[in-house]
């Protein structure tokens, strides 16, 4: 007789987590119910309450997962010996990639769970934003001592620029039915952004154009 093995609490919490992130995508975390995960999962809605005591309980833990799985994820963009512009660059484009395999991620930033109705959950994103932008503002500021980026540039305010550009490019693939190349819309717009950032390169001369520092007539 072919028993099925018996889920221990850890991997339960983890299939309701994964169940959720998966369903919040396909019909929106507003509209997601206890019922639905039960079915999703194959266990009863009191078998979902058993693991975790309320949906904000929920939708905590959705939001830690979230958090682990992006900072490991962005680690991986991060290397000491690439420029401070090129670490920006690949974070952005890696967050980018991140959203667009977790597809919910749009959606629970601007549902009512998050705005309305679960302080903890929404806490939790403005200290997640929060940083992303202290860390864009520390590359950016390191451009700017380098002399690369514009002496004037406000880092603190041109790293909002950058979170912006982030979240509304986010929230417009997914108003489209997620029907373009996240991350390669990401470069091409970051890539205008950034070059707003840099310093301009001085125009070479008339006089200088036969390249010996004198002219050609």
């Amino acid at each position: 007789m072919n028993m099925r093995k018996r889920k221990s609490a850890t991997e339960r919490k983890e299939e309701i987590i994964d169940a959720t992130l998966r369903l919040a995508g396909e019909i929106g975390p507003d509209r997601l119910t206890t019922e639905d995960l039960a079915r999703e999962i194959g266990i009863s809605q009191p078998g979902i309450f058993r693991h975790f005591p309320t949906k904000s309980a929920i939708w905590d833990a959705v939001g830690r997962h979230i958090g682990t799985l992006l900072k490991a994820k962005m680690a991986l963009t991060q290397k000491k010996t690439n420029l401070p512009i090129d670490n920006l660059k690949n974070f952005v484009i890696g967050h980018l990639a991140f959203i667009e395999t977790t597809p919910a991620i749009p959606a629970i930033l601007f549902s009512r769970e998050l705005h309305a109705e679960n302080d903890q959950l929404r806490s939790f994103f403005a200290s997640l934003i929060a940083s992303r932008h202290k860390h864009f503002s520390e590359l950016i500021q390191a451009e700017i001592n380098a002399g690369r980026f514009k002496p004037f540039l406000d880092a603190d305010d041109a790293a909002y620029l950058v979170l912006a550009l982030i979240q509304g490019l986010a929230m417009r693939w997914s108003l489209n039915n997620r029907n373009f190349d996240l991350p390669a819309e990401g470069q091409r717009l970051l890539d205008l952004q950034i070059e707003g950032f840099m310093v301009a390169k001085s125009p070479q001369k008339a006089g200088n154009k036969d390249g010996n520092g004198g002219s050609n007539e």
